[in-house]
């Protein structure tokens, strides 16, 4: 099996079930070893601009920016739009020009829920965040 074949199994595995966090998580039902791709961010290709024109005002938003576009997962009904905020979590995303991946940052239990460090949101530091890390900045 090839490494592409390897994520995208991942990837088409992963649950969407009701999360500790907030809202929906992102859960996968086999276990991740680390460093290994889980997936991409998918959705609607938009301009940077019109991306934070639909950002604004709202408190969920499932729009990821790369350099030159953003891409927006708003009316997609699973994948890595479900993936909570956490201070201390177990994914990473790598951007590259043209797409967001996921890649796992240590071993991830079967049954775990997702979690991804969001840094930079539209937030700016004044949701309270609920993500429960022994380290939690309090805010996203």
């Amino acid at each position: 099996m090839t490494k592409k074949r390897d994520w995208r199994r991942i990837y088409e595995a992963l649950e969407v079930r009701p999360s500790a966090i907030v809202g929906r998580g992102l859960f996968t039902p086999a276990p991740i070893r680390r460093g290994a791709k889980i997936g991409e961010f998918e959705g609607v290709p938009i301009g940077l601009r019109e991306a934070r024109r639909r950002a604004r005002g709202r408190r969920i938003v499932a729009i990821v920016e790369l350099d030159r576009h953003a891409i927006d997962a708003t009316r997609t009904g699973r994948g890595f739009r479900f993936i909570n905020h956490s201070c201390d979590p177990n994914t990473f995303m790598r951007c590259t020009e043209e797409r967001a991946e996921f890649y796992a940052r240590r071993d991830i239990a079967r049954g775990e829920e997702l979690t991804v460090d969001y840094i930079d949101s539209h937030h700016n530091g004044k949701l309270p965040c609920r993500c429960g890390a022994g380290r939690c900045r309090g805010f996203i």
